[in-house]
């Protein structure tokens, strides 16, 4: 270990942008054995790894960078899913950059951090390869207990097969064709290519977990007949409603959503047929495009216009590169790929052209004030300082609020927050109806997909104990035993 002072950092090798914006392919190469290794042995195996600190899982970052730097792969790859469901996609998509890597001691040395994203991705694809990978086995029968879980997303996921493998009788429901909310609908292929997502849907499906798709609740089941039908429930719906601009022109024709945006562009990759895509409504081919936002959902928006052929993309963005939530790396990653930046910059309008559709943006020029009451700097307007783009498609990437599930469930009992989150108990997830707990972005709110992993786990521990001890209950003499549909 330690070989940071002679030993540079590397990343896996991108493939260039002029070949990559082209197909939806992820765009790094899986890093080479000695490659992987040799990163691994950057570690410095500090005394108090700020990087398992940072990291949401508490993944024992430091231990299996040590296991990969002797060759130990597979013992690397045991530890690694000691407290992640989900390896090889976290080290795909997770923004280490602002969190196990952004946080590592050899990076505030100045000697550039350890590449752990890369190596984890690169342990658990070594795993998949060389069939480590072990079938989901339950460690006991309490078949007799079944849950329900509401929501086929990374924290329904995880619950799901946590619960599973405890022995309990689980069953997935989701509005969805396919199991994977926004890995598989979300995130486009040149970070997450679908197949990674579908392999480990598959082993939950050999693992006994039953998933009903296209199945919304609320509309297909009653929300009170699922609580019927399972000893506890588990809402994991994540956060699907769009953020408005609420501005002039926002209803035009061209004016689109990004998650409706990109769930067309991932079900035309995965070989749907997708009307609103093929009419031109929602792809970027031959137009000029305008992404409004700065979080990683409007990187994801501007990458895929590019693949998609359009004749210009930009990103307005209202305040400046420094402080926007995005990962930086997406960023310079779309600007190798001809991605164009307007920094502090904001919509004001949308004006149409003689077709009706939207045919330009009006935006203005901000500045950063004082800090508001999160302590980000509070964007300004700029007086005088007006300007228009062209723009015959649109975007919106603002973000994503929840939807109000106790409409939607017909449970007027279900508490939410102010924000509409479900309210849930700090610690056990449990929510104000009994036997019903939530996870994820349902209650964080839109976050990563690191949060929603670790709080399918804690959630899945907190529904563990509660069915435990119900089950203690109806043993007893005076218990009365619910039974299960």
């Amino acid at each position: 270990m330690l070989s940071f002072t002679h030993t540079e950092q590397a990343f896996p090798e991108k493939r260039a942008a002029g070949t990559r914006a082209h197909d939806f392919h992820e765009i790094s190469q899986p890093f080479l054995i000695a490659k992987a290794e040799e990163q691994a042995s950057r570690c410095s195996q500090c005394g108090v790894p700020f990087c398992q600190v940072h990291c949401p899982l508490q993944n024992h970052i430091p231990d299996w960078l040590k296991l990969a730097a002797e060759g130990r792969l597979r013992e690397a790859y045991e530890l690694s899913t000691s407290t992640s469901t989900m390896p090889e996609i976290c080290g795909r998509i997770c923004p280490q950059d602002r969190l196990c890597e952004g946080n590592c001691v050899i990076e505030q040395s100045g000697h550039g951090a350890v590449t752990i994203g890369s190596v984890e991705k690169f342990i658990t694809d070594t795993a998949w390869q060389e069939g480590w990978v072990e079938p989901l086995v339950p460690l006991a029968d309490r078949s007799s207990q079944s849950v329900g879980i509401i929501g086929a997303g990374p924290a329904g996921l995880t619950a799901a097969e946590l619960l599973r493998v405890r022995g309990y009788e689980v069953h997935v429901y989701d509005r969805h064709d396919r199991a994977g909310g926004l890995l598989i609908y979300g995130i486009p292929g040149f970070k997450l290519e679908k197949e990674v997502v579908e392999r480990r849907v598959q082993r939950l499906v050999d693992g006994g977990i039953r998933f009903h798709l296209n199945t919304d609740i609320g509309t297909d089941i009653g929300f009170a007949e699922l609580r019927q039908r399972h000893d506890a429930v588990l809402v994991a719906t994540g956060v699907y409603k769009a953020r408005p601009l609420g501005l002039e022109g926002a209803a035009l024709p061209g004016v689109v959503k990004a998650l409706d945006y990109l769930i067309a562009s991932n079900r035309v990759g995965l070989g749907d047929d997708v009307p609103a895509f093929a009419s031109g409504e929602l792809s970027a081919e031959g137009r000029d495009v305008v992404v409004i936002g700065g979080g990683d959902t409007a990187m994801d928006c501007v990458r895929t216009a590019v693949r998609q052929g359009a004749r210009s993309v930009t990103c307005l963005y209202r305040r400046d590169r420094a402080n926007m939530p995005g990962s930086q790396r997406e960023v310079h990653n779309a600007e190798e790929e001809g991605v164009r930046f307007e920094w502090l910059a904001a919509p004001a309008s949308f004006a149409a052209g003689s077709s009706g559709r939207v045919a330009s943006v009006k935006a203005s020029r901000m500045r950063l004030g004082n800090p508001d009451a999160s302590g980000r700097r509070t964007p300004q307007p700029e007086a005088g300082q007006d300007f228009t783009l062209p723009a015959d498609l649109v975007i919106e990437a603002l973000g994503f609020d929840p939807e109000d599930l106790r409409a939607a469930f017909g449970e007027p009992g279900l508490a939410v927050t102010r924000w509409g989150t479900v309210k849930a108990e700090n610690e056990r997830l449990s929510t104000s109806l009994t036997g019903v707990f939530a996870a994820g972005d349902i209650v964080r709110g839109a976050s990563l997909v690191v949060w929603a992993i670790r709080e399918g786990r804690d959630v899945a521990q907190s529904m563990h104990a509660w069915l435990s001890t119900q089950a203690k209950g109806a043993q007893s003499p005076t218990g009365a035993r619910k039974e299960a549909a």
